[in-house]
């Protein structure tokens, strides 16, 4: 996902890359507790007709799921921040806050292959970094795009 924020005169531009989740904290949990209570009445159903592992995979099962789920949603909550200003393109990582800054005017858009995907990289004085790797294609071909108008416009260049 893709949010520009509104521009105030005088302030750079700050655009923020999210990776698109479906799911609240409180559907997160919803959607484990159905599951486990699924997998837990399933498993007292096989008790009953003989089968006293049954419980005891069930919750093992219910832990292993709840753990795999719970790590694909905290995935979800990277992102980037872009700030364009005239003299600076800043690129901070979210949720670790490492940052990367280029001059602006140097600075370059590519859209590059690389296995099965393109690869939307930010280039300057021999210094490249990814970014949007969690966006999907179309949406890191419209950020390409968007970054190089946000770019033209701001330093003055005609961008090719």
């Amino acid at each position: 996902m893709i949010v520009l924020r509104p521009t105030v005169a005088g302030h750079p531009r700050v655009m923020w890359l999210r990776p698109n989740r479906a799911l609240s904290r409180r559907g997160l949990r919803r959607l484990i507790g159905g599951l486990a209570a699924l997998a837990l009445t399933t498993a007292w159903l096989g008790a009953w007709q003989g089968n006293v592992f049954a419980p005891v995979f069930a919750l093992v099962e219910c832990f292993v799921l709840a753990f795999a789920l719970g790590a694909a949603w905290r995935a979800g909550s990277r992102g980037e921040r872009i700030v364009i200003g005239p003299d600076t393109l800043e690129v901070r990582t979210m949720p670790g806050h490492r940052s990367r800054r280029f001059q602006s005017y140097w600075v370059r858009v590519l859209l590059a292959p690389g296995n099965g995907r393109h690869r939307l990289l930010l280039r300057s004085h021999g210094d490249e970094l990814e970014i949007g790797a969690f966006l999907g294609e179309e949406e890191r071909v419209e950020l390409s795009t968007k970054l190089m108008v946000l770019l033209s416009e701001v330093t003055g260049q005609t961008r090719r």
